[in-house]
């Protein structure tokens, strides 16, 4: 099968069943997008296909073939962090940060496709990432910076 991950393109044999989080993290080695709960509910494993935050954990190899796959480690680097990564070190978000890549997959598709929203926006898009630290008014903010810093 072939992948497009982080702009790299991968032709890779792996069972058509097996979860996009297993080919990202143990075939080619991303181990920033982490397994939680493997049911879609915690968000840990967020990534960006084709720019939309789906749950890796429950998406399957063969109906992501071709597209265009963005993890944590594809999103922004140590010297040109993206603008949600950087608001999330200006505001501290992480404790524990186990949560804290699909948080910041999850947020940065959020602004992507609404670059101007409300508290309730932010909570609606927000709800299906758990942390257990309870960061949460720290992540609102972290949002809020981020939505500032990409001038919007």
């Amino acid at each position: 099968m072939k992948f497009n991950v982080n702009g790299t393109e991968h032709d890779i044999e792996v069972e058509p069943d097996m979860p996009l989080l297993w080919v990202v993290r143990d075939i080619l080695g991303l181990t920033g997008t982490k397994y939680g709960c493997g049911i879609a509910m915690c968000g840990a494993c967020t990534v960006h296909l084709d720019g939309l935050a789906v749950r890796s954990c429950q998406v399957r190899a063969s109906e992501v073939e071709g597209a265009e796959i963005t993890t944590i480690e594809g999103l922004g680097t140590p010297d040109d962090p993206h603008p949600v990564q950087a608001a999330w070190i200006e505001e501290q978000v992480a404790q524990c940060g186990y949560c804290q890549s699909g948080q910041i997959m999850q947020a940065a598709s959020l602004l992507a496709g609404n670059p101007e929203p409300t508290d309730a926006d932010i909570d609606a898009a927000m709800s299906g990432n758990l942390c257990r630290c309870a960061s949460y008014p720290r992540i609102r903010a972290a949002i809020r910076r981020a939505q500032t810093e990409t001038g919007t």
